[in-house]
C-alpha cells in the first residue's frame, strides 16, 4: 500500500511539478511590472503563484488523461504514470478537478475579474490537449495558453490596460511554441501514423525547426520592445540579450539530421525564465 509521500510524488511526476518553472517567472515578471503602477503585496504573490502552479497542474493532468490512449502506444511515452498503471484514470480525474477548483479559488482571491475569467483561462489551457486531433497548428495554441501567465500575473496584481502584458504575452507565446515545435519534431512519424496533427507533421523537421527559430526572434524582439516601451535600463536589456543567447545555443543543439538534443535543448528554457526574472527584478527593484 502506497503512503501519502509516495503518492504526492507520482502526483507531482504525473504533471511534471518542476516545469512550472518555464511559465511562472513570466507571470511574475507580469506581476512585477504591474506593481510601478500598483503597490507591491507579498500575499498577491502568494496567490498568483498558487494560480499559476494549479492552472498549470490542471492543464497538464488534463493532456496526461486525454492522451493516456496515444501516450501508451508511443514508446517515448508509455511509461508515464496512466500507461505504466501508477495512476488510474479516475484518480487522474480527480486530480484535474481538484487543481481546476484551487485555481478558481485563488483566481477569485486575486479579484473580481480575475475570478470571473478563470473558467476562461482554464477553457484555453485544456483546448491545447485537443487541439492535435484538429488543427496543424497546435504548438500555437500551446503559446497562446501560456500568454495567459503573464497578462494573468498583470492583472492579478492590479495593472490597468498598457501594452506592456501584451508584449509580454506575445513573447511567451512565441518562446514557448517553438522550443514545442522542437519537442514535437521527435513524434513526427508516431503521429503521422496516428493521424495526429502539428507543425511537424504539416511542414516536416526542416521547414519546422526554421518556424522555431523565426518564433524564438519573435520573442527576443517581444522582450525588447517591452523594455523600450516600460523605459527599463541596461540591467533590462542585458537580461534579454542573455536570453537570447540561450535560445541560440538551445536552437544550435537540434538539426534536422539530429534530434537526439531535444530534451537538453528543452530543459534550457527552465534557465530563460529565471534569467529573465531576476534580471527584470533587478532593473525594477536594485537599479538599472
Amino acid at each position: 500500500m502506497t503512503t501519502l509521500a509516495e503518492r504526492v510524488v507520482t502526483w507531482a511526476s504525473f504533471v511534471r511539478f518542476s516545469h512550472s518553472v518555464f511559465a511562472l517567472p513570466f507571470a511574475l515578471v507580469g506581476a512585477l511590472l504591474a506593481t510601478r503602477e500598483v503597490s507591491f503585496s507579498w500575499t498577491r504573490v502568494a496567490w498568483i503563484v498558487g494560480a499559476m502552479v494549479t492552472a498549470r497542474s490542471a492543464a497538464m493532468g488534463f493532456n496526461r488523461l486525454v492522451d493516456a490512449r496515444w501516450d501508451a502506444l508511443n514508446p517515448r511515452t508509455a511509461l508515464r504514470e496512466i500507461p505504466r498503471g501508477a495512476m488510474s484514470q479516475a484518480e487522474a480525474l480527480a486530480f484535474v478537478a481538484v487543481s481546476s477548483l484551487l485555481f478558481i479559488a485563488c483566481a477569485v482571491m486575486l479579484g473580481p475579474v480575475t475570478g470571473w475569467l478563470s473558467p476562461v483561462a482554464l477553457g484555453i489551457v485544456f483546448w491545447y490537449s485537443l487541439a492535435k486531433r484538429y488543427t496543424d497548428y497546435t504548438q500555437l495554441f500551446l503559446g497562446l495558453a501560456m500568454a495567459v501567465a503573464p497578462v494573468g500575473g498583470w492583472m492579478a496584481a492590479g495593472g490597468g490596460w498598457s501594452p506592456i502584458p501584451a508584449w509580454l504575452g506575445v513573447a511567451i507565446a512565441a518562446w514557448v511554441g517553438g522550443f514545442d515545435v522542437l519537442y514535437a519534431c521527435q513524434d513526427l512519424a508516431f503521429d503521422r501514423a496516428q493521424g495526429l496533427r502539428s507543425i511537424p507533421v504539416r511542414f516536416g523537421v526542416r521547414a519546422s525547426l526554421l518556424i522555431s527559430r523565426l518564433m524564438h526572434v519573435v520573442t527576443v524582439a517581444c522582450l525588447w520592445m517591452l523594455g523600450v516601451q516600460a523605459g527599463l535600463g541596461t540591467t533590462y536589456f542585458a537580461g534579454v540579450a542573455g536570453v537570447a543567447v540561450l535560445l541560440v545555443y538551445e536552437q544550435s543543439l537540434v538539426s534536422a539530421d539530429d534530434l537526439s538534443q531535444v530534451k537538453k535543448a528543452f530543459d534550457l528554457n527552465g534557465f530563460v525564465g529565471i534569467l529573465y526574472l531576476v534580471t527584470t527584478g533587478a532593473a525594477l527593484y536594485v537599479g538599472r
